[in-house]
């Protein structure tokens, strides 16, 4: 076990752990963040999706100790002043989840696509959405959410 200090969603965290657990883990057992979920404990189903220094990072397998000097930011770190971000709220007006589970993996991947392209065409889309699995066929309804921010030319943030 090793002390690590974190900067999670802004704020310095100092942590106890060994520095080879999942990033995932530190974040939902010892910080309570539980928006990024364990899906297949693989990276490749985009669950545990988080932003490092602004990029989307799948943080199942990562150790902990690889992100000491990184900007963290969860799916809980997007809402600002107690609303949800203009991409949490486009998920939450087309109803872009259905049992949920992907949600924050996608949210986050969406957040950063918006933030490197202003108005991506589709092949964009789907690669920045390409690691992001979701079981239930909510999938078109996050097309939907992602077509409207571009078309309302939305603050991302």
């Amino acid at each position: 076990m090793a002390k690590i200090t974190l900067t999670v969603n802004g704020e310095a965290h100092e942590v106890d752990t060994d520095l080879a657990t999942p990033l995932l883990f530190v974040l939902r057992n010892q910080l309570g963040l539980t928006g990024a979920k364990l899906g297949c404990g693989l990276e490749q189903c985009g669950a545990c999706a988080i932003l490092i220094n602004g990029e989307p990072v799948l943080s199942c397998v990562r150790a902990v100790s690889e992100f000491k000097d990184d900007d963290i930011r969860t799916v809980e770190g997007l809402a600002k002043n107690n609303a949800p971000s203009a991409v949490q709220q486009a998920f939450i007006d087309h109803g872009a989840a259905q049992c949920g589970y992907c949600t924050a993996g996608l949210v986050v991947a969406t957040t950063a696509l918006l933030k490197r392209h202003k108005n991506p065409d589709r092949s964009t889309i789907d690669a920045a959405l390409t690691d992001h699995l979701c079981r239930c066929g909510s999938h078109l309804r996050v097309l939907k959410a992602i077509d409207t921010l571009i078309s309302e030319g939305a603050s991302h943030d």
